[in-house]
């Protein structure tokens, strides 16, 4: 920064972070002003509720927009610096005792206008050295923000993989067990074919699993790469004009352009139980659907559009769009025995099949509501360009390839379970433990559609 420009006035169009000049500069609630990186990154550090670096005071607001006053203030200053440094005599053409006012772009260097108009820069591309420099400074800073977004993208793909890889091969396992107590249930189920399902689904999650862990580790390395670049890019934003314009600052952040790693979706294959639908056809029943009302009445899927972790806690907002919801209840309740039925759920966007308590019906809850517990659903939700499983009474996502055509429940209110089955390819897709169902239901069904 200048020696001739006031300091107070430096003070304030300085990033207290960097301590550099504002680069995209925004101005939080207590009014201390920062680039916006910098901001962000300090408090991604931090691990704390947001708050100002200088003043320690808590920040409500997390989203800012540039302000405008700051970064003109900030163009007029370095502009002001820059010619005064071309004033200076010692800068003057060694040959012509001129100003270097212009830039060569082929060689990136100043020349004064007859050395410009010489036999060995006539042919290049030439420009006002001041407006080459305030182009340099507005690529910097676009490359900055595109840096920072690509970092910000890693570290969500990177929390988006932790929690695909971290309950893994729990998943795997209790998939196993619950695999393995369907056969058990059922007499004509084989015990070799019990023993080589589990085997195939344990080796067929160990080799995700082993996805998962690459696709991390890639994760990371490519958060630790933009990072690296991002302080290179920081140090730049120090430099004065003239050397700014010698640095081709594309080759630093080029493999900032580079794909930026997604996170793997794990999901298991959903293979055939020889037998199963026979034997849940035994106790199929028939019952007629009523109750039956619109999105505009009740609330169901207010908690299950977009679902996130943030601190090991679960938050969720709806984008409901123009999605239309359809909800209906069974006309009769299941106090005792065994009882089968399915419910069509085709290609709907979002769909809950199951049981649920009448009191739940009248409390009008969100569907995965985590302190709900009057009911027992197989949920589908589409967020963004894929569908996810839940199941309810915890809230807990599956990992298995989605149902499309029929989805089958099975209630066995002699143990207190529930079952779900992909009727098309005949397997088990959940099972709840048994006991957990100690309560009178009645079946429920839900669609949205566009």
């Amino acid at each position: 920064m200048d020696s001739e420009i006031p300091e107070a006035f430096q003070k304030e169009l300085t990033c207290l972070v960097c301590l550099n000049f504002l680069l995209d500069p925004v101005t939080i609630g207590c009014g201390h002003s920062f680039c916006r990186s910098c901001l962000c990154l300090f408090w991604e550090q931090a691990k704390v509720p947001a708050s100002c670096p200088v003043c320690r005071q808590r920040s409500e607001q997390t989203s800012f927009k540039t302000s405008f006053l700051l970064k003109n203030l900030v163009s007029t200053v370095r502009k002001a610096s820059f010619r005064q440094f071309l004033k200076c005599e010692e800068h003057l053409c060694a040959t012509h005792k001129q100003k270097k006012t212009i830039f060569c772009e082929a060689n990136k260097s100043l020349l004064c206008l007859v050395c410009s108009q010489g036999q060995e820069h006539k042919t290049h591309r030439h420009c006002l050295a001041e407006e080459a420099a305030e182009e340099s400074w507005e690529k910097l800073a676009k490359q900055m923000t595109s840096l920072w977004e690509k970092i910000q993208e890693t570290e969500r793909n990177l929390k988006k993989s932790s929690r695909g890889t971290d309950p893994w091969m729990f998943y795997v396992y209790r998939h196993g067990d619950m695999i393995r107590r369907t056969y058990q249930m059922a007499p004509p189920f084989l015990p070799e074919e019990e023993d080589y399902y589990v085997e195939s689904i344990v080796k067929e999650g160990q080799n995700i699993y082993n996805q998962l862990r690459r696709r991390q580790e890639e994760i990371i390395r490519k958060k630790r790469e933009l990072r690296e670049i991002h302080k290179e890019l920081i140090q730049m934003c120090s430099k004065p004009d003239v050397e700014l314009l010698q640095v081709r600052t594309e080759d630093v952040s080029e493999s900032a352009q580079l794909h930026v790693p997604q996170p793997l979706l794990p999901e298991l294959p959903a293979r055939p139980m020889s037998g199963l639908m026979d034997w849940l056809n035994h106790f199929r029943v028939n019952f007629s659907l009523s109750n039956e009302v619109s999105s505009q009445h009740i609330r169901l899927f207010d908690d299950a559009r977009r679902l996130t972790y943030e601190h090991d806690s679960l938050h969720a907002s709806l984008d409901g769009g123009t999605l239309k919801y359809f909800a209906s209840w069974g006309d009769q309740s299941f106090t005792s025995g065994k009882q089968y039925w399915e419910m069509l759920v085709d290609r709907s966007w979002d769909w809950a099949v199951g049981v649920c308590k009448d009191s739940w019906i009248r409390k009008d809850d969100g569907i995965l509501d985590t302190s709900n517990n009057d009911n027992f659903l197989l949920v589908c939700v589409k967020q963004d360009d894929h569908y996810q499983l839940w199941t309810t009474a915890p809230t807990t996502p599956l990992y298995i390839e989605r149902p499309l055509g029929r989805v089958g429940v099975f209630l066995d209110c002699d143990s207190g379970s529930i079952s779900f089955v992909d009727v098309a390819k005949r397997t088990l897709l959940w099972r709840y433990d048994d006991g957990v169902c100690t309560f009178p239901v009645r079946p429920f069904f839900c669609t949205g559609h566009r």
